[in-house]
């Protein structure tokens, strides 16, 4: 036994448990990784752009060279997109870094952290990581329920998370209660708006406007090149703000977080607009599919503003074992403490119509 003395909140840490691999499931189930269909991480199931593979492929050969520690180029791109500055954005491993450049910039032990029932799984991790005590308020039917979370703020909140779509319920929270929630939030709490899924939605509140009028210093916005931009294996995140918190999480970023290849592939993903159009159409067709066979199935889901739904399947851990049997890797909800439901990603058609029926077959056999 260590007599090393570890950090005690590790103790208690919740633990992030990842969609499994396609090669794992493989192993496990004694099928062709080709085979295999997975439907559990809200990927993208077109793939990457195909500009950002072929600026990724040249990349490869200044690999014996550090990577632009400002990321220069990239967040210059991201200016013209978003009408931003340059000192209103962060980069991180992923958008989950930036999320723990919080918990290092704004938490102590015994600040409380203020999120909804059915949050983002790190959230909760990155709380107890810092000594810090997250308040849980109850979901409104399965969604966000913005009044309560205004009742539940304390002289201790330190920090608000609010994912919108949110995952793993594919809800959205209202213009008007976004607008609500952010006038009467105190300045001295940070609000960190996670839009990860912000893309598919074909009216998105312009959180955006806030940060360019510096009205709302207490804004954070977490955004993603894993979902939309069919990046999750470069692991590229931003956070937007105001610049003097921008400036905050700066001093605990690591040197050359972001490495060269992933500079360069979401510096042309953020120009394949076709590629970008293309998901987002695949997308729309895919979850109408999806939750039309639902309702045909009898099977209550989530209506989604997201790339994947949320349907209640009985025992969400036996089916999901009995799809994964089949060659079709889902995500059980257990840990959100939703055990009769399964969050499916949208696929391409085929994939879509394989797990439909597939799904079907399974239901007829164990129900």
């Amino acid at each position: 036994m260590s007599s090393v003395a570890l950090n005690p909140n590790l103790d208690t840490l919740p633990v992030y448990i990842p969609g499994k691999p396609i090669e794992e499931v493989a192993r496990e189930v004694g099928l062709e990784a080709a085979s295999i269909v997975k439907l559990a991480s809200n990927e993208n199931p077109l793939g990457p752009s195909p500009k950002a593979l072929a600026a990724m492929a040249k990349a490869l050969h200044s690999l014996h060279l550090y990577p632009d520690g400002n990321a220069f180029y990239l967040k210059r791109k991201l200016t013209e997109k978003l009408g931003v500055e340059p000192a209103n954005l962060i980069l991180g491993n992923g958008s989950n870094e930036i999320i723990e450049f919080i918990g290092h910039a704004a938490l102590q032990p015994g600040d409380e952290v203020l999120t909804s029932q059915y949050c983002f799984a790190v959230y909760p991790i990155v709380t107890a990581l810092f000594g810090a005590k997250l308040v849980t308020v109850p979901a409104q039917n399965l969604g966000s329920d913005i009044p309560a979370l205004l009742q539940a703020l304390t002289p201790r909140t330190k920090v608000l998370f609010l994912a919108n779509p949110n995952n793993p319920t594919g809800t959205l929270t209202s213009p008007a209660d976004l607008e609500t929630l952010l006038a009467a939030v105190p300045p001295n709490v940070l609000v960190a708006l996670d839009e990860a899924y912000v893309e598919f939605l074909d009216e998105p509140f312009d959180a955006l406007a806030l940060i360019r009028s510096g009205k709302h210093p207490n804004l954070m916005l977490l955004r993603t090149f894993s979902k939309i931009f069919g990046l999750a294996g470069l692991r590229l995140g931003y956070g937007i703000g105001a610049p003097a918190l921008i400036s905050a999480l700066e001093k605990v970023r690591q040197p050359f977080n972001l490495n060269s290849i992933a500079q360069a592939g979401a510096l042309a993903a953020l120009d394949d607009e076709e590629h970008l159009v293309a998901t987002r159409e695949n997308n729309r067709q895919g979850r109408d599919f999806l939750q039309a066979a639902f309702t045909r199935m009898g099977l209550e889901f989530v209506p989604s503003h997201a790339n994947f739904v949320l349907v209640k399947v009985g025992d969400g851990g036996r089916l999901f074992a009995e799809l994964q049997r089949r060659g079709l890797i889902t995500r059980p909800m257990a840990s959100y403490q939703l055990s009769e439901w399964l969050r499916i990603s949208i696929g391409t058609p085929a994939e879509n119509q394989r797990l439909v029926q597939t799904l079907g077959e399974v239901l007829g056999k164990v129900g």
